[in-house]
């Protein structure tokens, strides 16, 4: 398995990307092609270890895509970003996936642009794999697609369907819409046309998701435009940093608090494994003609590792493949 990731993709890079690509050849024993900056990422693998792997290896890029600029103009004027040099080596078969922690916009615009999209697909969607009360669910889309058609949000529903069976071998999948009621009669015409569509569909659509309902676990896949399911992304995010802040402000207020809460250390861990982003690296950009999954800005270098190993289960269950055959 031979793997891209973007040096120079995201909030801490190369730094943490190189760490985390270090991490994924030692733990998972993938062939790694970092691209980016050649100085830049020599000397953080000279910083990290005495000696790299013989399965890390190099590919120099000249240019970086900030993350404050605008995706499909950079796309365009820096044609030798890191960014497009990944999504080059995965249009030409030089490795198997593409990993990136960088400009969001322009990975979805350059991997879109240099491989086209799978046969039957309209447009690409972000599926964000998040955990429930039972489960793992998937929210389709959280960011490639704000404006879609009512058929975006069905094909999203059917390659969610497909994530959950060949990834994480579902056997029934329960498929909801995102929605300010549960009632049919709830919703723009947008969304009703799309309940509609769902509805005579051959997946499992059990009907309208409120916002209040996405952890509960009763579903297995949600979806929604990319306008909606990136607000929710960011406000679970926010709201899960600032009750971490609160809690940590209320433990030390007092010393029984205090022996309450070292006491508590092993659940407070355990909770903190269970909801951290980082266990499950990043989210597929679903839909486009090769494996692509793209990591929040501010990843970790366990984040950049499991997102490696999740673009190697990619390939190794041939997740596009079954799109492909779902949609025909």
């Amino acid at each position: 398995m031979r793997i891209a990731v973007d040096a120079m993709g995201g909030d801490n890079a190369p730094n943490v990307v190189v760490e985390g690509a270090l991490l994924a050849c030692r733990e998972l024993g993938y062939d790694i092609v970092l691209v980016g900056d050649n100085t830049m990422i020599q000397q953080e693998l000279f910083k990290k270890s005495a000696k790299a792997p013989h399965s890390i290896s190099v590919c120099h890029a000249t240019e970086v895509i900030g993350m404050d600029e605008p995706a499909a103009l950079s796309v365009r004027r820096k044609r030798d970003a890191s960014i497009n040099v990944g999504a080059r080596l995965l249009r030409d078969g030089k490795v198997d996936a593409f990993v990136s922690a960088g400009n969001t916009g322009a990975v979805v615009c350059a991997v879109a642009l240099r491989l086209g999209l799978l046969k039957g697909v309209q447009r690409p969607g972000i599926g964000l794999i998040y955990p429930t009360l039972k489960d793992l669910c998937i929210l389709i889309d959280v960011g490639a697609n704000i404006n879609p058609k009512p058929e975006h949000l069905l094909q999203y529903a059917i390659m969610g369907d497909v994530m959950q069976r060949y990834l994480f071998d579902k056997k029934t999948v329960r498929i909801g819409l995102l929605n300010v009621g549960e009632e049919e009669v709830k919703g723009t015409d947008f969304i009703k046309e799309t309940h509609r569509l769902l509805n005579s569909s051959n997946i499992k659509f059990i009907g309208n998701v409120e916002g209040g309902d996405i952890y509960t676990g009763e579903y297995d896949v949600v979806v929604c435009d990319g306008f909606v399911g990136n607000v929710v992304l960011k406000v679970s995010e926010s709201l899960a940093q600032t009750l971490s802040i609160f809690l940590k402000r209320k433990l030390k207020q007092g010393f029984l608090t205090q022996i309450g809460a070292l006491l508590s250390m092993p659940a407070f861990n355990a909770l903190k494994k269970e909801i951290d982003y980082s266990e499950h690296g990043g989210a597929p950009l679903l839909g486009v003609n090769g494996v692509c999954i793209i990591c929040h800005g501010g990843s970790s270098a366990k984040a950049i590792k499991n997102a490696i190993r999740e673009a190697a289960e990619f390939v190794r269950f041939e997740v596009n493949q079954h799109i492909i055959d779902a949609l025909a």
